[in-house]
This record gives structure tokens, C-alpha cells and sequence, in this order.
């Protein structure tokens, strides 16, 4: 019987990837066979990804990349296709959790989330696609949020440029899913509600949060790590051949109450 999650001889690429769930996405992918291309600014965190990616039995190159950076996007890109000859899938992670109340946020500050968390996604899948179109196959995957969907009570924390960005992410999922679609390409995103990471401890750790997720996560609880990876491994392999333009809540149930 054919193994469809089996990712043996594919390459993917993850953004993003020297904390967080960007490890937790490398390592899933490497778990199925697949070599692995991890970016991000911090390059003594990637290396020791690296060194667990290949405890794995795989490939992993390691770039540095800032991915609000067009010449270090391509560099990233060019840098895979070098060392493997291709990139199969992409998992559009990088993003950043920067948040203040609407009135109040600076310019910076807005521009930072937008761009970190939208604009930076539409020209990572743009660099990869033209190594997918001409291949005739690829695979790519982006980190939405809950916020994709809903925002959050006026009396927990502020997440408007944050839910901006993660809704942009949705369309621009559904918008690549349909021009990509004939050129075999599929375009999916992942929706996950809040789980450990760097960039979630302040919440995680603040004292509202375990009475913010009573009240609005039937599971009551946040994401543990693993949780995603069945996720991440369904859409970057041909189980979800026939899947694309599709968000993804891995949330515990946030989004239905």
C-alpha cells in the first residue's frame, strides 16, 4: 500500500525556522524523509536545528535569510536550489507577534507586522514558484493564525495588525491556490490558536491566559508541541493532492464558540 505522507527524496524549505513552531515544522517534514532547508536571521539558532534535522536522517542546509529582504529571499532561494536541485515544498513561516492597541500602535510597528507577517510570505512563494512551475509540481504551506478568522475579546489583548496580516494570509492563500492550480501547485495554510513558542510567551506566561482560554477554547487549554504535524505533513505531502485555497484551524476548538 502506497504511503501518501511519505516524503522521501523531497526537499522542503521552512522559513522561520530557528525556534518555535518553525522547528517543530522542520523536524515534522524531516521525520517523513524529507531534506530540509531551514532560514532565518539568527544563524546560531539554525545551526543547532540543523544538528537535530540531521540527527534525523536527512539533509539540512542552514541560510541565513531575512525575509523582508527581496536580495536575501532570492540568495535563500537560489541557495536550495543549488544545494538539492530543487525545492518541493515551502512552508511560509517567519512571522512576528509585535502588538499595541489600534490607536496607539506606531507606524513601525504596523509596518513590521504587515510586512513580516503578509507581504514577506507573497514574495517567498513568488521566488520558490518559479522552480515549481517549471518543475510542474510543488507544494507550498502558509502559517496562518485563528486570527485568520476571529480577533479576540476587547477585554484580553489587542491583535488588530496581527489579525490584518494573518487574514491577508488567508486570501493570499486562496488567490496563489487558484492561479498556481494548473501548474501543479497546491496552496494551503495551516491555522494554529497559541501555542508555545518565543513569540507566544508573554501571553502564554501572562496570568490571563488560562481565564482567556477557559473562556474561549473548548479544550481549555494552549496547542502542545507535535500537535501540528499531522497538519504540516498532510499538506505538504500527495495525501492532499486534491486540496488546495484552504485554511486549516488546528485550534482546540477556539473558532467555533
Amino acid at each position: 500500500m502506497t504511503n501518501l505522507f511519505d516524503l522521501t527524496g523531497k526537499v522542503a524549505l521552512v522559513t522561520g525556522a530557528s525556534s518555535g513552531l518553525g522547528v517543530q515544522f522542520a523536524k515534522a517534514l524531516a521525520g517523513q524523509g524529507a531534506n530540509i532547508v531551514i532560514a532565518a536571521r539568527r544563524v546560531e539558532k539554525l545551526e543547532a536545528t540543523k544538528k537535530e534535522i540531521e540527527a534525523l536522517g536527512v539533509k539540512c542546509l542552514a541560510v541565513k535569510c531575512d525575509v523582508n529582504n527581496l536580495e536575501d529571499v532570492k540568495a535563500m532561494v537560489a541557495a536550495g536550489e543549488k544545494e538539492f536541485g530543487k525545492i518541493d515544498i515551502l512552508v511560509n513561516n517567519a512571522g512576528v507577534g509585535d502588538t499595541a492597541p489600534a490607536e496607539a500602535m506606531p507606524d513601525e510597528m504596523w509596518n513590521k507586522v504587515i510586512n513580516t507577517n503578509l507581504n514577506s510570505l507573497y514574495f517567498v512563494a513568488r521566488e520558490v514558484a518559479q522552480g515549481m512551475i517549471k518543475r510542474g509540481y510543488g507544494k507550498i504551506v502558509n502559517i496562518g493564525s485563528i486570527h485568520s478568522e476571529v480577533v479576540m475579546s476587547p477585554n484580553t489583548w489587542p491583535v488588530t495588525a496581527y489579525a490584518t496580516a494573518k487574514g491577508g494570509v488567508k486570501m493570499l492563500t486562496k488567490g496563489l491556490a487558484a492561479e498556481w492550480a494548473r501548474k501543479g501547485i497546491t496552496v494551503n495554510a495551516i491555522g494554529p490558536a497559541y501555542f508555545g513558542s518565543e513569540m507566544t510567551s508573554a501571553i502564554l506566561d501572562g496570568d490571563a491566559f488560562g481565564a482567556v482560554a477557559g473562556a474561549y477554547c473548548p479544550m481549555g487549554r494552549p496547542g502542545k508541541e507535535g500537535e501540528l504535524d499531522g497538519a504540516v505533513i498532510y499538506f505538504a505531502s500527495d495525501a492532499s493532492s486534491y486540496t488546495t485555497g484552504q485554511l486549516l484551524l488546528v485550534d482546540g476548538g477556539w473558532t467555533t464558540i
